[in-house]
């Protein structure tokens, strides 16, 4: 049985979660304050944590931010709708995705369903050679990536988001992250290059580009087969591009922002 570390300071919330989770097999453990929330992950070592950001003591973010100092425990954040800049803050800070309120308990288990998953990798030690997430397969140590047995052509750029994101499958990235992991430590606001590289990405992976997603103002999103059967995230956008450029590894250019 998973155990959920839940944490939020609203009572009739707090109960309807607890109900719920438990009635889904989840072990739930209660914590109503960011301090409470920090000391229990550490008690009760909990498989996944439900964060509420808005905490009466500590921001959930700077809980995020403190977890992560000695804790891999996957972080799925609750957060208001249209907070996008608080959002994109949590993930930063370690969480590994979100919900939006109001929301189903369909979503949230689907979510935790991957989170434990995600818990689960980060305790077999070394990166494997090879990621799977649908029908792509990733081949890290050959720098190769194929559908269905089709080989991909990618750049080495397209190649490195797109491994990126496998490694991380599941997981919402935001732009930030992305520009310093693939394009380095001198990036962080081209999200325009993201957006062309992206749309590149989803043509050459054919139907298999459906897995990924965008999340309008927070980043990208390799989804996992639970979350594309159950329809989670924000529907696959086209990033109002046309076909790629010709060129292949040139970066994009401020014009197609």
């Amino acid at each position: 049985m998973a155990r959920v570390l839940l944490v939020d300071d609203d009572p009739a919330l707090v109960r309807a979660l607890r109900i719920a989770l438990s009635a889904r097999g989840f072990d739930v453990v209660v914590a109503r304050t960011g301090e409470q929330a920090v000391a229990q992950v550490a008690l009760a070592q909990p498989d996944a944590v439900v964060l509420d950001l808005g905490l009466p003591d500590i921001d959930g973010i700077d809980v995020c931010r403190r977890v992560r100092q000695w804790s891999d425990v996957p972080l799925v954040v609750l957060s208001a709708a249209g907070d996008e800049e608080r959002k994109v803050a949590a993930l930063d800070a370690g969480a590994d995705d979100y919900v939006t309120k109001p929301f189903g308990m369909a979503e949230l288990q689907a979510r935790l369903r991957v989170a434990l998953r995600h818990g689960a990798a980060r305790t077999v030690p070394g990166e494997p050679s090879e990621v799977a997430v649908g029908t792509l397969r990733v081949d890290l140590a050959h720098h190769t990536a194929a559908v269905d047995g089709r080989v991909l052509d990618l750049t080495g750029r397209e190649f490195d988001l797109l491994a990126y994101l496998a490694r991380h499958a599941g997981k919402v990235c935001t732009h930030h992250l992305l520009l310093q992991a693939v394009w380095g430590p001198g990036f962080g606001t081209e999200s325009h290059y993201l957006r062309v590289y992206a749309h590149r990405l989803r043509r050459k992976l054919g139907p298999a580009g459906s897995l990924l997603r965008t999340h309008p103002g927070v980043g990208y999103q390799l989804a996992e087969d639970d979350q594309a059967a159950d329809g989670l995230g924000p529907p696959q956008a086209t990033d109002g591009l046309g076909p790629p450029r010709a060129g292949g590894e040139g970066e994009p250019t401020p014009a197609t922002s």
